[in-house]
């Protein structure tokens, strides 16, 4: 498929996704979303992992501003500056945390507004020493979104995820490692390579039981104790059936490393 907005790459088992739009730091429109959507369902038909990252010297520097048009107007006759995510980013988010296979973010520079969201809803997160993370909204009067409103208290507190909303202040690479928003920090050289180190580990897994872990460690952010022991329990029966199971045992009795198929 061609994509204007983003490319697609395979290494392997290993689908790499670039925002591409480096003249504006890979600002987000809704086409951008409906095409990263539309590489995101491509890469869990045909991949078992995925990398995310952005073009040139920016992961993406939030919504684009000023393109021109006349706003999006509601039922009512006011400004309804939701009908975008309706229609493209609230879907896109939503199909990042069902992914069948995980996915990696690669932070390269400013990761702002909706693209830090973007950013913050892969299973693992590798930054840049160079990158940083940005709440921007609050300084043009909007609220965050993408998602950021629920991932942000549950990844890092209350009290930091207000700072970083309420200031609206850059959050440097390093200082979000310290926080525990993202898993590592490595030389801007090092961004892909590490992340594809990951990713390529994570697709040598037995496929069908990461999403079942990563259904389970999102359920589990709402869900209440009991909900989520009966979850775990059906998982299990589920992960129990795999193929990859019976090889990881067969592996484990034998004293070599499992070679997992992904079914």
């Amino acid at each position: 498929m061609a994509y204007a907005k983003v490319k697609y790459a395979r290494e392997g088992a290993v689908a790499i996704i670039t925002l591409n739009d480096p003249a504006t730091l890979n600002a987000a429109d809704p086409a951008m979303a409906d095409e990263i959507s539309q590489a995101m369902t491509q890469a869990a038909g045909e991949a078992r992992a995925v990398v995310l990252t952005g073009e040139g010297r920016g992961f993406s520097s939030g919504a684009k501003l000023g393109a021109g048009g006349a706003p999006p107007m509601g039922d009512d006759g006011q400004i309804d500056l939701g009908q975008a995510l309706d229609k493209h980013y609230n879907p896109l988010v939503t199909q990042l945390r069902d992914l069948p296979i995980p996915f990696v973010t690669a932070v390269n520079g400013a990761a702002a507004g909706v693209g830090c969201s973007i950013a913050l809803m892969g299973d693992l997160i590798v930054a840049a020493e160079s990158a940083y993370f940005l709440q921007a909204f609050r300084r043009i009067g909007l609220v965050p979104d993408g998602g950021s409103t629920y991932l942000l208290p549950r990844m890092i507190g209350r009290a930091r995820a207000m700072e970083m909303m309420l200031l609206g202040e850059k959050l440097p690479a390093a200082k979000a490692l310290d926080w525990g928003l993202v898993n590592r920090v490595v030389a801007d050289a090092d961004l892909m390579p590490s992340a594809l180190a990951l990713a390529n580990e994570l697709a040598a897994g037995p496929t069908k039981t990461l999403a079942l872990i990563r259904r389970l460690a999102w359920q589990s952010e709402d869900a209440a104790w009991q909900a989520q022991l009966t979850a775990e329990r059906v998982a299990q029966r589920e992960a129990g059936r795999t193929e990859d199971f019976a090889e990881g045992v067969k592996a484990f009795l034998t004293k070599r490393p499992a070679k997992f198929s992904g079914s």
